[in-house]
């Protein structure tokens, strides 16, 4: 294993600091879109809809991303993402129609696309592979820190302004993500490849595309990308189904809170250790553990029927969840090459982007046919689904110790 010089805290600013700023952005317009949308108009159903259109607009801008990124390189997509995201929450703030706020929510998302994939790319060239996985989980562990501070910044401001105020917070905190990108250094052409040799002014000898790139690695992207998705469709289903179950065993929303907050509480506070075991013991290590234990905790939970159960699983969630902080982008910037980092990053997040919307589709299908604990176990065997393919397709070893060239 190479001798760890790499000290994480020299890039911590630069690299975490946009990404908190972002962070509280989206998490403090979360608990309001809803609302905002029945204020103007929308019905239960629509207000709902209107819900989901940042994930459609993420879905759509994936590939456009990969554009951008490599068009213009990591840092001035990260800084041309986070001024139109303000440009959405300010659009939303004064928004005259339904139909206005509608778009500023899909603008949201399309934001989320291209600043996504331009701090994963930036992260994957700017760190040692033998620091990678530690590096991408701090990010992920940083992002839900953000997403968890952003709600109660935005509540504190609409107890001054009203609805008003959590966009006001999303706007000023994505104008700062913007200043804060600014500042962050460009790579060096030699460890670049294409995209930022092209900002020095030499165009790469042939630039590769998201056609030749899904040619290239379509064996990828049929076995760990089918892995990934399902870790990303287990994953935004477990935020449905916790709420839903409470209210089904009769508990009221206080309590519901609560549970909801400790679980997301310990979902945070462990991605360093997982990082550090991926990066020393290899990326199955934690991708078939995560899998496992949430698919194991939503087995139990329509065993439960009082709080102090679901708690105790709604802590197992989070646990499982949170040792795989970064899981998703470590194995991508494993898999992806130079040049065509971009481009395979774009696909990779196609994946996650449709395993985040096919999860919960599957739960409510499910659940229309037969009932939620059935929704349930069936979104728990995705979980352990994910845990064969990511156990089966994973290598062994980790990027950058002795053994990983024999088991790639």
């Amino acid at each position: 294993m190479p001798q760890e010089t790499f000290d994480l805290r020299s890039i911590a600013l630069g690299a975490y600091g946009p990404s908190l700023l972002y962070g509280v952005a989206t998490g403090a317009i979360l608990p309001v879109i809803a609302l905002t949308a029945r204020d103007l108009g929308a019905d239960v159903a629509t207000a709902a809809l209107v819900i989901t259109l940042s994930g459609v607009g993420s879905l759509l801008a994936n590939v456009p991303a990969t554009l951008i990124a490599t068009r213009f390189g990591e840092r001035k997509a990260l800084v041309g993402a986070a001024l139109w995201c303000a440009a959405a929450m300010f659009l939303a703030l004064w928004a005259p129609a339904l139909p206005v706020f509608a778009a500023a929510v899909l603008m949201v998302g399309m934001a989320g696309a291209v600043f996504g994939l331009a701090r994963q790319s930036y992260l994957t060239e700017a760190v040692p592979v033998y620091f990678r996985a530690r590096a991408l989980s701090t990010l992920g562990g940083v992002t839900r820190i953000g997403v968890f501070i952003g709600p109660f910044a935005a509540a504190l401001a609409m107890s001054a302004r009203g609805l008003d105020g959590a966009y006001w917070v999303g706007g000023a905190a994505s104008l700062a993500a913007a200043a804060l990108s600014w500042r962050v250094p460009e790579l060096e052409a030699g460890r670049h490849g294409p995209a930022a040799r092209t900002l020095l002014g030499a165009a790469p000898p042939s630039a590769p595309t998201v056609r030749s790139v899904l040619r290239s690695h379509a064996r990828i992207f049929a076995t760990v990308g089918i892995g990934v998705l399902l870790i990303a469709a287990v994953r935004a289903t477990r935020q449905a189904v916790l709420p839903l179950w409470a209210e089904d065993i009769g508990l009221d929303a206080s309590a519901t809170a609560l549970i909801y907050g400790l679980s997301g509480a310990i979902d945070m506070l462990i991605f360093y250790p997982s990082g550090k075991v991926m990066d020393i013991k290899g990326r199955r290590w934690i991708a078939v553990p995560c899998m496992l234990i949430m698919g194991t905790a939503l087995a139990l939970l329509p065993t439960t029927g009082e709080a102090v159960g679901l708690l105790l699983v709604a802590l197992l969630i989070g646990f499982g969840n949170g040792i795989g902080s970064g899981i998703v982008m470590t194995l991508g910037a494993d898999f992806s090459p130079s040049p065509g980092r971009p481009q395979f990053l774009g696909i990779w997040r196609l994946l996650t982007d449709a395993g985040t919307m096919g999860g919960p589709a599957l739960l409510s299908l499910v659940t229309a046919l037969a009932t939620l604990s059935v929704g349930i176990w069936a979104t728990a065997a995705l979980g352990f689904l994910g845990a064969a393919v990511l156990w089966y397709w994973i290598p062994r070893a980790a990027p950058g110790t002795v053994g990983a060239a024999a088991h790639r």
